[in-house]
């Protein structure tokens, strides 16, 4: 039985997200309280790779994120090329009360710049902002090195919840319109393409010379 227009399934779309930084920074709980509103005050190192897929609702189209999320210790480093690809979106996150991490982000960058498309979409995320106390890491360097990386920034606590969503939801909104724009392109693209044949201008390749001499004929006999 047809659905109704009502009924009709929405269009899916897949964005494949990583999460890259520092191994302690938070990147796995940052996962888990947006995609299970969850906290792990004790957790411990990801070991290896895991992921989660959340559905987002954009300009009424369902969209999927898999956000994928790997250790950012030295020693699995060998899962990098695998887990990059496919990926749109990439989350780099330090920890703002450890300069360290900050001071690696530029290495993040260019495992990124290394391993995937040279269009993905990237947010610089500075991670455990309810640390105040603490803070190593000001909000205004965060500001100038996504500035001068043309990257989106935001500051986010995993504890408290504060931005993380936003973080998520800006990254993949992002990618969202940038097809929306290339799909818009192609599409009037094929527009111009169809009124070139309607408008009767005829494309020859290269080599084909029945073609072309049929269309001489055409073109010496018509009145």
């Amino acid at each position: 039985m047809a659905l109704s227009n009502d009924e009709e399934k929405t269009e899916d779309y897949l964005f494949k997200i990583v999460l890259v930084g520092d191994s302690g920074v938070g990147k796995s709980n940052l996962l888990a309280r947006f995609a299970r509103d969850e906290f792990y005050p004790n957790s411990k190192s990801t070991i290896g790779v895991e992921f989660q897929t959340q559905k987002m609702d954009i300009d009424g189209k369902e969209v999927k994120a898999q956000i994928w999320d790997t250790a950012g210790q030295e020693r699995f480093r060998a899962v990098t090329s695998a887990y990059y690809r496919g990926a749109v979106g990439a989350l780099l996150v330090y920890d703002i009360s450890r300069h360290l991490t900050f001071d690696s982000i530029s290495r993040w960058l260019n495992e990124l710049h290394t391993h995937s498309d040279m269009n993905i979409v990237m947010i610089l995320v500075g991670n455990k902002s309810d640390l105040k106390d603490a803070r190593e890491v000001t909000t205004a360097e965060g500001t100038a090195l996504a500035e001068a990386e043309g990257l989106f920034f935001m500051e986010t606590s995993a504890l408290d919840s504060s931005n993380v969503a936003a973080a998520f939801q800006t990254i993949v909104k992002e990618i969202y319109n940038i097809l929306s724009r290339k799909v818009m392109m192609s599409q009037e693209l094929n527009k111009q393409d169809a009124a070139s044949i309607e408008n009767g201008k005829t494309i020859v390749l290269e080599g084909d010379q029945e073609a072309n001499v049929e269309s001489k004929k055409k073109g010496c006999c018509s009145s």
